[in-house]
């Protein structure tokens, strides 16, 4: 589906639901790409390698909390549309050491709400211009065994990540009815797919087990979430740009509820069939329960049906056929895991708070 914009800033495109934007957009859409990543461990130039060739596309390594940068980008590129995703994601990272979090997330959102303001200021270009900012379900809190977060529903953060998320969001409401910035938020559950740096549960289950060694599960595995493919999340996010209502915020999920401890194994019988294990039964052999995660969220659940009314977009992908792409899709680039974690990530446990 086309956007109708001629130039998109992307930020955080080299990660993993940013990478999928930039191949989207390249591929699907006329419009010129600028992608501002700041290269930290989790953001790599092959997650958009194929499509960096293309004369729409232009890579900008800076910070997003460096204001002379970003004005310089706004003065050069002269975008009429922002779709940030950068900040730091990874719950667990939140635990051990929250000050990254609280630079990218929130004085990075800062720093780009404020550079354009001043842009459209210039420009008086409110009437054309929007800035969507991505954000995640888990600002809402956690779910009973009942129930789905609703675009209403009061934040509730439990993490430092969460909190930090929820700040940006709250700051992009407040510049929007404050300032006039024409701005747009998502909510968005669990996403997996091809390029999701290591550290996350599916590409830690897979290549633990590859490597035969114990897959860790916190707690009992029956924390449940909701799985959103990553290319259907992309979609929507272009969607919510093109046609969604200034001023609103969409939940996006894949209605796909799973317990973590479900998913490990739907993953294990899926390697057991296209690559199994030398002397192993199955991998789920190899499958450990290890000390839970500080404060983990038992629950999330998206409704979302408000972009589907409002918009028109349900997800392709449900969760078996999701995940069978996403472990073939490992299975065959077990290189790139190797090159983004060298020197930088031993599929060590994180998140312990000790």
């Amino acid at each position: 589906m086309d956007v109708p914009y001629q130039t998109i800033l992307v930020t955080g495109g080299c990660g993993f639901i940013g990478s999928a934007l930039v191949r989207h957009l390249i591929r699907t859409t006329d419009a010129q790409v600028v992608n501002v990543d700041a290269l930290t461990y989790a953001g790599h130039p092959s997650t958009v390698a194929p499509v960096a060739d293309s004369e729409r596309y232009t890579f900008l390594q800076a910070d997003i909390a460096d204001r002379e940068a970003m004005r310089q980008a706004f003065d050069t590129h002269e975008p009429d549309a922002v779709m940030h995703l950068a900040a730091e994601s990874h719950v667990d990272r939140s635990i051990d050491g929250s000050d990254a979090f609280l630079q990218t997330n929130i004085v990075g959102t800062h720093t780009l709400l404020e550079v354009t303001r001043a842009y459209l200021d210039a420009a008086d270009a409110d009437d054309w211009f929007r800035f969507l900012h991505v954000s995640t379900d888990e600002v809402y809190g956690e779910l009973g065994d009942t129930g789905y977060f609703t675009e209403e529903t009061p934040y509730d953060p439990r993490s430092p990540y969460s909190a930090t998320k929820a700040a940006s969001d709250h700051l992009v409401r407040a510049w929007h009815h404050t300032y006039g910035v024409p701005t747009l938020i998502t909510n968005c559950s669990n996403n997996y797919g091809p390029y999701q740096y290591p550290e996350k549960l599916m590409p830690v289950v897979i290549l633990k087990a590859l490597q035969q060694e114990p897959i860790p599960v916190y707690g009992t595995g029956e924390n449940i979430r909701d799985w959103l493919f990553v290319e259907d999340h992309v979609r929507a996010l272009c969607r919510v740009l093109a046609d969604g209502t200034v001023g609103e915020t969409y939940n996006i999920g894949g209605h796909n509820e799973k317990q973590n401890i479900d998913v490990v194994h739907a993953i294990c019988d899926i390697l057991d069939t296209l690559q199994p294990g030398a002397d192993l039964s199955s991998y789920c052999d190899l499958i450990t329960f290890v000390t839970d995660r500080p404060g983990h969220d038992h629950r999330y659940a998206i409704d979302a049906s408000k972009i589907e009314r409002d918009l028109g977009w349900t997800p392709d992908e449900d969760f078996a056929s999701g995940l069978q792409k996403t472990v073939q899709w490992y299975l065959a680039h077990i290189d790139w895991c190797e090159t983004v974690t060298a020197d930088t990530y031993d599929l060590g446990r994180l998140g312990t708070a000790s």
